[in-house]
């Protein structure tokens, strides 16, 4: 099992990377958390989560080790896919979303895309004895302001669509926010996704 891989960072999307190890190259599927904290070359370090299925060993990788021990928990839930488990962790912070089970903040949960009311109420029935909130403090809510870039738009919108949103409910996001011209796709994804997850 590949618990952990660093190498040179060469292609990075935001969904997935892949790592030259010694000449062999990893493809690493990633959360949107560890795509706004990679560099966009140079040597990266990722916790990788081996998900072996009959037909696919696909490699998960994270930043940090708490989202890599969140994201095996989350997919031990009944109904709760590597997928879905990316997804969560994309459009939440691994403190807020701590928080959130351990508080049962259902509605919370149920915003998350690909989560609904029953989903919700199973991640906090099965998960809210076993995580562990101890000096947690909620993610700052209010980051940077939203941007807006001419050039990345399509790629954004794009990202959206395959985090599972609709490429019309993604237009008209975008449509409603301030974007400067020279916005990098990263900052405009970031803001995007801030207000469809409110």
């Amino acid at each position: 099992m590949i618990a952990l891989v660093k190498g040179e960072l060469v292609y990075k999307s935001v969904d997935h990377v892949i790592v030259d190890v010694g000449g062999v190259g990893y493809r690493l599927i990633i959360p949107l958390s560890t795509f706004y904290s990679l560099p966009e070359t140079g040597v990266v370090q990722l916790f990788v989560h081996t998900h072996v299925r009959e037909d696919a060993l696909q490699l998960y990788g994270f930043l940090g080790i708490d989202e890599k021990e969140l994201f095996a928990t989350l997919i031990g839930i009944s109904g709760v896919g590597p997928k879905l488990a990316v997804n969560i962790l994309s459009h939440i912070p691994v403190a807020d979303l701590k928080l959130a089970i351990a508080g049962g903040d259902v509605k919370r949960l149920s915003s998350l895309p690909g989560i609904g009311k029953k989903t919700a109420e199973r991640l906090v029935l099965e998960l809210r004895d076993k995580i562990d909130t101890s000096g947690l403090q909620p993610a700052n809510a209010g980051e940077a302001p939203v941007a807006r870039a001419s050039a990345s738009l399509e790629d954004v919108i794009s990202a959206l669509v395959n985090l599972g949103y609709k490429e019309t409910q993604a237009r008209r996001i975008l449509e409603s926010m301030e974007i400067a011209p020279d916005a990098p796709m990263e900052t405009i994804l970031k803001g995007a996704l801030k207000v469809l997850v409110k």
